[in-house]
């Protein structure tokens, strides 16, 4: 389509009666649709997988950074710009000669892996054996992803490009969840990276994030600093 089409989605609030919910994505797709094609935006038409990386990056922290400041207008503006990057990469794709997939596939596949990973949820015959909580689903999840990937090791998978804080923190859970006991040592003599993984083992034994508590300890440093500044000037 090279145009949108004549009928408006309001997406300025909740579904109404009768409106299927995710209906104004299909605008959003459309007008991705326009932004790509010949007349859209000349920097939207010459944009790559690669070339998207850095706002996919940025966008993300937004979204974390919104949280954070427990803004729900600011997390929803920051959500949509990080709904964006997904529906952009998914229409770049749809352009590939050789191997075309678009949001549909990538809908469809999550779909999927969503109703197959929850058996509990999904299956035909009701889950047996008391009630399941979400320990016992995590543990699901594991165990079918490694089947369905081919993992040898409880490690595998796991995004070594995380923050070094949230890599650690994926890691001991993993060894936790497997019942490996592969705990941080740390002596006298430890250095400095050894400490700080002790640390992520005591935040998680305490049920603390430990990206988000040294993030919240940021973001308080950074509230001293400009009192300090405003008092000063």
């Amino acid at each position: 389509m090279d145009q949108p089409p004549d009928r408006h989605v309001d997406a300025s609030g909740p579904a109404g009666p009768g409106v299927v919910p995710g209906v104004a994505l299909l605008e959003l797709v459309t007008v991705m649709d326009r932004l790509r094609s010949p007349g859209g935006c000349p920097w939207d038409a010459e944009q790559t997988h690669q070339s998207l990386t850095r706002y996919l990056l940025e966008e993300t922290y937004e979204v974390l950074e919104a949280l954070d400041s427990g803004d729900r207008d600011h997390l929803r503006e920051e959500l949509g710009d990080l709904l964006l990057q997904v529906v952009f990469h998914a229409r770049i794709a749809a352009e590939d000669a050789d191997d075309a997939w678009d949001i549909d596939d990538v809908a469809r596949d999550i779909v999927a892996k969503l109703v197959r990973r929850h058996p509990h949820v999904f299956a035909d015959v009701p889950a047996t054996g008391g009630p399941v909580d979400a320990e016992a689903v995590q543990a699901g999840w594991d165990r079918q992803k490694s089947v369905e990937k081919g993992r040898t090791s409880v490690l595998d998978g796991v995004p070594t490009a995380l923050p070094a804080l949230a890599l650690a923190d994926k890691l001991l859970g993993r060894l936790a969840r497997a019942g490996l006991d592969v705990a941080p040592v740390v002596d006298g003599d430890a250095s400095v990276g050894s400490r700080l993984l002790q640390l992520v083992a005591e935040a998680r034994a305490e049920g603390t994030d430990p990206e988000a508590a040294l993030r919240s300890s940021l973001a308080e440093l950074a509230a001293r600093v400009r009192t300090v500044e405003a008092d000063g000037s």
